[in-house]
C-alpha cells in the first residue's frame, strides 16, 4: 500500500530550548525517519515562535544541525498563521510538536494545517483538549493532566536524560569552574560581568582555579567583550578589570578572556562541550535551561540570581517578565518575588523544581561576586559537599530513553493518522483503557 507523506514540524522558542529539545530530538527523528522505509519521505520543520528574549540567531544554529528541510524565523510566524500557503506546499497529513514557548501556537499551528498535534508537557498541558498525544516528562506533569484527557498521555522522560555523564565519584586532578552566564542578552549583561568579577576574586584566593565558559551558539567572542567592558554599566558596578581576548597560542589551544589583573578565562565555541563541563569541579549558572544541562550532566552547581538588577526579571518569560519591564512596577515585583522565594525555599534551578527540594544551593537576592566568591571557595574546602550534590543529581536524574521515546510516539501518530479520518480522536495510547 502506498501512503500520502508528511510533514513533522517542531515548535520552539528560545535558545535554551532549542539547544537542550529541539537538538535531541530532531537528530533522532532525522536518522529513524531513514531508517523507516514507509516514513521515509517524511519531511522534518521547525516553526520558531516569538520571543522576546531570543538573538535572532536561532535559525542559523538550527540550520547548523544539517537535518531540517524548512526552518521558518519567529518573525514569520503570524503570517505563517493567517496564509501558510506561500510556506508550502504543506502535505495532506502531518503532526506539530510543541518543544519550547507558549503552547497555544503549536495549538493553533496544529489547526491552521489541520495536522495532529503532541505537547512534550515538563510540568504541564495547558490545552490537553486540543492534544492528540500528551508527553510527560514525568510523573508530576502526568498527574496534572486531567483523568479524562489521560488516554493521550505517556510519560517519555526528560530529554535532557540521554546525555552521557560521570559517575558521581568522578575525581578532578585540577579545579576547574565553568561559568554559565546564560545566554538571552539580557542575562549576558549581568551575568557576563558578575561572573567575570567572581573568577577576579577567586583567582586572588586560588591561582590554582581554572576557569571555562562555554557559549551559546547564538553568542560570539567578541560579545563577551561587550558585555565585560566598559560599555556595559555593570562591569564598573561589579569592579572588574579591563578584559580582552587572547588568540589560540601552542600553550593554549583555545581562545581565552583575559582581564587585566591575570585572570584567564577560556571561552569554549563548540556545541555542546559537555565532556569540557563534565570535566568540571563545579559550575556557576544562571536559572534556566542551563540548570537543566548541568544537572543532567551530573555537575555540581551554584544557581545566581542578583534581584537587585531589573535584567534578571526582563529575562525571564511570562507575566513575571512583561511586568518586571513595567515603570515603577519592575522593582516592586522584584522585591515581592525575592520575598517569596525566600519565605517560602522555592526552588527555582530545574533540579530543585523537580526534585520538590534545594539539591543545589540558589544565591538570590541582593548578592555579590564577593560573597559568591566566598561561597565557591567553602564548597572547594568541602569537597564531600560538591560529592552529595553530584550523588543527588545522578539520582534525579532518569533512566534515559526520552528522546527515542518521543521520536518513537511522533512516528506512531504518522501511521494512526493514515487510519484515523482528520478531525477524529485517535486510539488511546497503548495500555490505557
Amino acid at each position: 500500500m502506498v501512503f500520502s507523506p508528511s510533514d513533522i514540524i517542531l515548535v520552539s522558542n528560545g535558545p535554551g530550548e532549542l539547544l537542550t529539545w529541539v537538538r535531541p530530538l530532531a537528530h533522532q527523528l532525522h536518522g529513524d525517519l531513514e531508517n523507516t522505509p514507509d516514513l521515509s519521505t517524511a519531511r522534518l520543520h521547525l516553526v520558531l515562535t516569538p520571543c522576546p528574549h531570543a538573538h535572532g540567531k536561532e535559525a542559523a544554529t538550527a540550520a547548523a544541525l544539517g537535518v531540517f528541510d524548512q526552518i521558518i524565523e519567529a518573525r514569520f510566524f503570524w503570517h505563517l498563521l493567517v496564509r501558510p500557503q506561500p510556506y508550502g506546499p504543506w502535505r495532506s497529513q502531518g503532526v506539530v510538536v510543541f518543544l519550547g514557548g507558549d503552547q497555544l501556537w503549536a495549538v493553533l499551528l496544529a489547526a491552521r494545517l489541520g495536522y495532529r498535534h503532541i505537547c512534550y508537557a515538563e510540568w504541564v498541558a495547558r490545552w490537553p483538549r486540543w492534544c492528540d498525544r500528551i508527553a510527560a516528562m514525568g510523573p508530576s506533569a502526568y498527574g496534572r493532566i486531567p483523568p479524562r484527557w489521560r488516554p493521550r498521555a505517556q510519560m517519555v522522560g526528560d530529554l535532557m536524560g540521554d546525555i552521557p555523564h560521570r559517575g558521581a565519584h568522578h575525581h578532578h586532578s585540577t579545579t576547574t569552574i565553568a561559568l554559565l552566564p546564560g545566554s538571552k542578552p539580557a542575562k549576558l549583561s549581568l551575568g557576563v560581568p558578575f561572573m567575570v568579577a567572581t573568577a577576579e576574586r577567586l583567582h586572588q584566593q586560588r591561582p590554582d582555579c581554572r576557569f571555562l565558559l562555554p557559549l551559546a551558539p547564538m553568542v560570539h567572542r567578541q560579545d563577551l567583550l561587550h558585555f565585560a567592558g566598559p560599555q556595559n554599566p555593570l562591569a564598573t558596578t561589579f569592579g572588574c578589570s579591563a578584559v580582552g581576548l587572547e588568540a589560540p597560542s601552542a600553550a593554549n589551544g583555545c581562545w581565552s578572556l583575559c582581564t587585566a589583573n591575570g585572570t584567564r578565562i577560556q571561552v569554549l565555541d563548540q556545541h555542546p562541550a559537555h565532556d569540557q563541563l563534565q570535566g568540571c569541579t563545579m559550575a556557576l549558572t544562571t536559572v534556566g535551561a542551563n540548570t537543566a544541562e548541568l544537572g543532567a550532566l551530573g555537575v555540581p552547581m551554584v544557581v545566581l540570581l542578583p534581584t537587585q538588577y531589573p535584567q534578571v526579571m526582563r529575562a525571564w518569560d511570562g507575566p513575571l517578565g512583561f511586568l518586571s519591564q513595567l515603570p515603577l512596577v519592575g522593582r516592586v515585583v522584584a522585591l515581592v518575588f525575592t520575598a517569596m522565594v525566600r519565605q517560602h525555599r522555592l526552588g527555582l534551578a530545574w533540579p530543585n523544581l523537580q526534585a520538590g527540594r534545594l539539591i543545589v544551593p540558589e544565591c538570590i537576592g541582593p548578592i555579590t561576586p564577593e560573597q559568591i566568591a566566598q561561597k565557591v571557595l567553602t564548597l572547594l574546602r568541602h569537597p564531600g559537599r560538591l560529592e552529595a550534590m553530584a550523588m543527588a543529581l545522578a539520582q534525579l536524574r532518569g533512566p534515559g530513553g526520552a528522546v527515542k521515546a518521543l521520536s518513537a510516539m511522533v512516528m506512531e501518530v504518522l501511521r494512526l493518522e493514515r487510519h484515523c479520518r482528520r478531525g477524529r480522536p485517535l486510539p488511546p495510547v497503548q495500555g490505557c483503557s
